[in-house]
């Protein structure tokens, strides 16, 4: 999204009870907030809709490993591929029209997804939801500040916008193992026809529109840039999850560096560039991107992995499976509310700093989890105590980010917290999703018969889901052997996540400790 004055409103100015003029939003403005909810829940819902829903699509579909990953984060990977290309394309032709259109695609791709035929099928359906999803991010919040022109009205609105996606993303697997249970698994995908059809309906009685004054014409150059930067250094991720690092998975991923750096070239010698770089030289703003994204990259992983943990090794169905993950959204939920409020009073790098050692301590007991009925319960407990972690980064750090911009560049500020958190949490899926498939291949390497059948051995050698595909043609003891290894991979993905959440609450506790408590600190520059 490209800069935008109306995006000048951040938590620590309402907190600092800023006076205004401006005049209150009436019912038609509170009305078309919860009409943007709507869309803005369905986006975080789909982030994570597939958890508990990959066993019975694995069975349908027989994805390899490294489809069914494609299958998970096509959508997180494009969403944060073009989310600040459509901010930009909003500004231009028009917010409310920008959404309209990408809702109406995001139900035809949600069709396609529902009744896909095959892997690639539903990875190009995925990939299209993705693309929409980045219409509906950017127009959402680009139109809950000019709906509220009031300072605190405002904040309240960015902080329901917050909500909503949280609790998209929270009910995303309880949503999904439900459906599946009850339907099938493309039933997971038509939820959002009648969001989307509500939304249309509604959306030119309630919402406003709205173009931001010219911020310079749309550089496809730089879109095809930042593009072919980030698609290949995702399909050599994807490499390394099948082959490891062979040379083609190196070669690609270096290619995307390559144009990253072209990209990042180009943004400097333009005059209105798709991305501002001028953002990252403040320091607060900096460390809070960073802390964003790799904060979520453990948290996305982890909660592949607690999800099929349920339902492969414990044996839960699909929707008792996501009813276990309602404590952890509990978590989220209470830190989401209660870390802003805590931070009027104590410095926020100091409340992520705290948060993020909670988050060590669960990631810690996952490193101990074993095979076993009273072992849920340690499964469940130790990604609460993540979510925690999750909840106070997401709602301080998107604070930090956009309230530490000048207020001419709260929108795009506002695009890059979108686009980091998309990306960590499809990261997180990829890298952990990754080293847990190579720890699951290479235990299971020297527990496989001789005399087992070609196809079943490739089953078991594959995954856990494809093993548990053929279970029955399985001999006694291995299914339970592949369950211990994919529970060592588990293992070895929280060891990762737990030394990675320590080196963030190490860096957010240094270098955002010049940033003053919500309320006691107006001047937020990021600078000593």
């Amino acid at each position: 999204m490209t800069s935008q004055g109306n995006l000048d409103v951040s938590l620590p100015d309402a907190a600092a009870g800023v006076k205004t003029t401006t005049a209150k939003a009436g019912a038609r403005e509170w009305l078309g907030l919860a009409l943007l909810a709507l869309p803005t829940m369905l986006l975080g819902l789909d982030l994570t809709l597939l958890h508990l829903a990959l066993p019975a699509l694995a069975a349908d579909l027989q994805p390899t490993s490294t489809e069914a990953l494609w299958i998970m984060d096509a959508y997180g990977f494009l969403i944060a591929g073009f989310l600040i290309t459509m901010g930009t394309l909003g500004d231009r032709i028009g917010r409310r029209k920008l959404l309209m259109i990408g809702a109406t695609v995001f139900a035809v791709a949600s069709v396609f997804a529902a009744f896909s035929t095959s892997a690639v099928m539903l990875i190009a359906a995925r990939g299209a939801l993705g693309v929409a999803g980045a219409t509906l991010m950017p127009s959402t919040l680009a139109l809950i500040s000019n709906m509220f022109a009031d300072p605190r009205q405002r904040a309240l609105g960015f902080g329901v916008w917050a909500t909503m996606f949280a609790l998209g993303m929270a009910i995303g697997p309880v949503v999904g193992g439900l459906l599946v249970e009850h339907f099938w698994w493309g039933a997971a995908f038509l939820i959002a026809l009648p969001i989307v059809g509500l939304l249309l309906l509604l959306a030119p009685v309630l919402l406003p529109e709205y173009s931001a004054p010219q911020n310079g014409r749309l550089d496809l150059i730089s879109v095809g840039l930042s593009l072919a930067a980030m698609l290949p250094v995702i399909y050599g991720i994807k490499q390394v999850a099948k082959d490891g690092f062979g040379p083609g998975a190196v070669g690609a991923i270096n290619v995307g560096l390559v144009f990253a750096i072209l990209f990042v070239q180009r943004q400097r010698r333009l005059a209105h560039p798709l991305l501002d770089l001028s953002l990252f030289a403040n320091r607060a703003f900096s460390v809070a991107l960073i802390v964003l994204l790799f904060g979520l990259v453990p948290v996305g992983g982890t909660m592949l992995l607690v999800t099929q943990y349920l339902q492969l090794v414990a044996g839960y169905s699909p929707f008792v499976a996501g009813l276990w993950m309602g404590p952890p959204a509990l978590a989220m939920v209470a830190a989401g509310i209660g870390a802003p409020l805590l931070a009027r009073r104590v410095r926020p790098g100091f409340v992520v700093a705290g948060a993020l050692a909670l988050s060590v301590v669960g990631y810690l007991m996952l490193t101990r989890l074993g095979v076993g009925e009273t072992e849920v319960g340690v499964a469940v407990t130790g990604f609460s105590l993540a979510y925690l972690g999750l909840g106070t980064i997401a709602a301080l750090g998107t604070d930090l980010v956009v309230g530490s911009a000048p207020a001419e560049k709260a929108g795009s500020a506002s695009a890059m917290s979108e686009t980091v958190q998309d990306l960590g949490v499809s990261l997180g899926i990829a890298v952990l999703g990754s080293l847990s498939t190579a720890v699951y291949r290479t235990t299971m390497s020297n527990r496989i018969p001789d005399n087992l059948a070609e196809e079943a051995r490739s089953a078991v050698t594959d995954s856990l889901w494809a093993a548990s595909a053929v279970a029955s043609e399985l001999p006694a003891g291995l299914i339970e052997e592949a369950q211990a290894a994919f529970t060592a991979g588990f293992n070895g993905a929280a060891i990762f996540s737990a030394v990675s959440v320590v080196i963030l609450a190490i860096l957010a506790a240094v270098a955002l400790r010049h940033v003053g408590a919500l309320g006691h600190s107006p001047e937020r520059s990021g600078e000593e």
